[in-house]
């Protein structure tokens, strides 16, 4: 198992900041040059996929637990959509950022990071919640094999 490997374990413990802070780069980045809420939410998720890969899926899910990721997949979404209708009630189109600002441009800026945290929080949940469904089913199959030849050795 990886979870018994001691150099993994340091390994990983020392790679995670440094993932989050990268993940965290590209968010504020995103908005300047290429990148995002997309990329910036797949590297927090592999943040913590690779904390569950090493670790257990149950240490991930005490960092990260699957009811709060169920809450983050809607409420990004509801972020990057309710960007979207304010600039409507305000009287501008569909995700036109213009009126968030003092001026056109720093509504506009505002607008961005408004939408990409929106983008950031419904990818990192959505990857997250892949992975604690496909990491379950294979923890099920590891309690299943362990059981079965608990029986076959008595």
């Amino acid at each position: 198992m990886m979870r018994d490997t001691i150099i993994l374990r340091v390994v990983t413990k020392l790679l995670l900041p440094v993932i989050l802070i990268f993940a965290l780069y590209v968010q504020f980045h995103g908005d300047y040059g290429p990148g995002g809420g997309f990329q910036a939410g797949v590297a927090a998720a592999a943040a913590i996929i690779l904390y569950g890969m090493v670790f257990g899926i149950p240490a991930a899910q005490h960092v990260i637990s699957k009811s709060v990721v169920q809450i983050m997949i809607p409420l990004g979404v509801l972020i990057f959509a309710g960007t979207g209708v304010a600039g409507l009630l305000l009287g501008e189109n569909y995700l036109n950022y213009s009126p968030f600002g003092s001026h056109s441009e720093a509504g506009q800026h505002l607008g961005i990071l408004i939408v990409e945290a929106g983008v950031f929080i419904t990818v990192a949940s959505t990857m997250l919640a892949i992975f604690y469904g496909f990491g379950g089913l294979a923890d099920e199959a590891d309690a299943a094999a362990a059981e079965k030849s608990e029986e076959s050795e008595e």
